[in-house]
């Protein structure tokens, strides 16, 4: 048993850290932008569903099939890109004065402890979304990978997974409280953010050769155009209000 043990967390430690080592860097992005409305716990439980999904989608490879092709499954690289653009389209000036309004009236507001409220939060699903897009090629690895597993060892090696889950966020978390991280992240975080959302996704486009089929290619540019439009059609709207509110 021992024998069979530690070399199943052996293998479930190098497969983690060899396809989440890039995810260091967007949670060190998330963890910069906590704030009154977007939390460490969103990012954690975030963290947790993208990541569990990824693991959902692999496991075909466990009972020795496959749902979705590679190209298919980098289509989920508009995810990032629409996040980005959403944050580039979005006012910073704003942002902080809700923050302001949240605060001065912190007192009107009770703070809301219910886990499913929490739960349902869209800041959740904004990291799950970003993790399962950023993991497609996880599921390359992780499905061949569990193929070659009996049930036992595969227990092992997603109990492995799901520690360093939390492993990584901790890492993540504490980074981001060292003095030159935090100052640097708080300076340039918010212009630096969309930017890296925007690569994030065009790479995970280009690495999982959606763009080579003509076909997904014109689905792309559609879907792209779509969301640009909603965001200029949003970001019109909010720049109509402004001058009524001032």
């Amino acid at each position: 048993m021992f024998n069979d043990f530690v070399p199943q967390v052996s293998l479930g430690f190098t497969a983690f850290t060899a396809t989440n080592l890039d995810d260091i860097v967007i949670l060190l992005l998330f963890f910069s932008q906590v704030n009154n409305l977007f939390k460490r716990q969103h990012i954690v439980m975030g963290q947790y569903l993208g990541f569990g999904a990824l693991v959902l989608m692999s496991l075909p490879g466990f009972f020795g099939g496959a749902l979705f092709p590679r190209p298919w499954i980098g289509l989920l690289g508009l995810v990032p890109i629409s996040i980005g653009l959403s944050r580039l389209f979005s006012s910073n000036d704003q942002e902080d004065q809700e923050d302001q309004k949240d605060q001065a009236s912190g007192n009107d507001r009770p703070p809301t402890n219910n886990p499913l409220a929490n739960f349902l939060s869209p800041q959740i699903y904004s990291v799950a979304a970003i993790t399962f897009a950023n993991g497609s090629d996880n599921i390359g690895i992780y499905m061949p990978l569990f193929a070659s597993c009996s049930w036992q060892r595969l227990g092992i090696i997603l109990a492995v997974f799901f520690v360093l889950v939390a492993v990584w966020c901790y890492v993540a978390d504490r980074l981001t409280r060292v003095p030159v991280v935090a100052e640097t992240l708080t300076r340039y975080g918010n212009q630096v953010v969309p930017i890296v959302l925007i690569s994030l996704g065009i790479l995970i486009l280009i690495d999982s050769h959606t763009l080579e089929h003509r076909g997904l290619t014109a689905l792309t540019l559609t879907l792209s155009a779509l969301i640009v439009g909603m965001l200029l059609k949003n970001s019109g709207r909010m720049l109509a209000k402004e001058p009524s509110e001032v």
